[in-house]
């Protein structure tokens, strides 16, 4: 293992070059699909097509010279992947702890090189030194079943919305995801007002990918993370609830189920938890008083 006597660093431009075995190509260089010849079967017959398929690359995230973790993930969005990960893994606590991110690729794949805080560096080292001898579960990054149902941050503030705002919000989602529309394969999560606005969203091949994009740009962009919500294409799985309540995110909402886990953690959270948000519908499984009618006070 590599061994870091680095002081705390002084915060520099983010997009200073970083001092690592030069790469010979550039991450903006990895497409985020392919197209390729295809043979697909409609309406009775064979026929000669050409399809896109969405790219997956491994990208690694290094902390002040040090690999953490490897993650496949979409060529694209990679400085708020890191960033949000780290804020929704609880390395950072705040987006000023993060001196500086540069984004380097080689034919292997993309490296983020985050520069962080001394204090936010210690504890990830000292998260590392207790799992050593330890076989990793691999579950998002987590090396450890100890990690798995981390504790979390006190309750976000209350955010009440109307069933109408989510089925706003679900009708927006089909225009904010190119990717998808022309891949069929990767997750989207929606940053949105309590109106039902989308208005930020971020792609990915992974959902937990896709929601750390998307709290990375709602860090760079300063936004205020209780004033709105979450839309998942996915289902709600515990990931997406502990990430969601680490960096204080009021309601998650997601177009299929949560999973009996994720609906625990959230009510421990005091995080409201929907699923199935399709059109009118939806099935509001913790935090029920916060999803009210449009006549409602909100």
């Amino acid at each position: 293992m590599q061994h870091d006597t680095m002081t705390d660093r002084r915060a520099h431009d983010a997009g200073a070059a970083h001092d690592s075995c030069a790469a010979p190509v550039a991450p903006e260089s990895f497409a985020t699909h392919e197209r390729r010849a295809v043979r697909r079967y409609r309406q009775g017959a064979w026929h000669e097509a050409l399809d896109d398929l969405a790219e997956e690359v491994p990208v690694a995230l290094e902390f002040n010279g040090i690999s953490h973790v490897v993650m496949l993930a979409t060529p694209a969005d990679v400085e708020d992947f890191a960033l949000g990960f780290s804020l929704s893994e609880g390395i950072l606590a705040t987006r000023s702890e993060c001196y500086g991110i540069d984004v380097t690729a080689s034919a292997a794949g993309i490296t983020a090189h985050l520069e962080i805080a001394s204090r936010a560096f210690a504890g990830l080292k000292e998260r590392r030194r207790n799992l050593t001898g330890r076989t990793g579960c691999g579950l998002c990054g987590t090396e450890s079943l100890d990690q798995v149902l981390r504790p979390l941050p006190d309750a976000p503030p209350r955010l009440r919305v109307t069933r109408s705002a989510l089925a706003r919000a679900h009708a927006a989602l089909a225009a904010s995801q190119p990717l998808n529309q022309r891949t069929g394969a990767v997750h989207g999560a929606a940053w949105c007002t309590p109106a039902g606005e989308i208005v930020m969203f971020r792609e990915d091949v992974g959902r937990h990918n896709a929601l750390d994009k998307l709290i990375g740009a709602l860090a760079k962009a300063d936004a205020e993370r209780t004033g709105g919500f979450v839309l998942m294409t996915s289902r709600a799985s515990v990931e997406i609830v502990q990430k969601s309540a680490q960096v204080g995110i009021p309601l998650v909402a997601a177009v299929s189920a949560a999973t009996a886990l994720a609906a625990r953690t959230a009510e421990a959270a005091g995080i409201t938890l929907v699923g199935f948000v399709r059109g009118a519908q939806c099935v509001v499984y913790t935090g029920g008083a916060n999803v009210v009618e449009d006549n409602a006070s909100i």
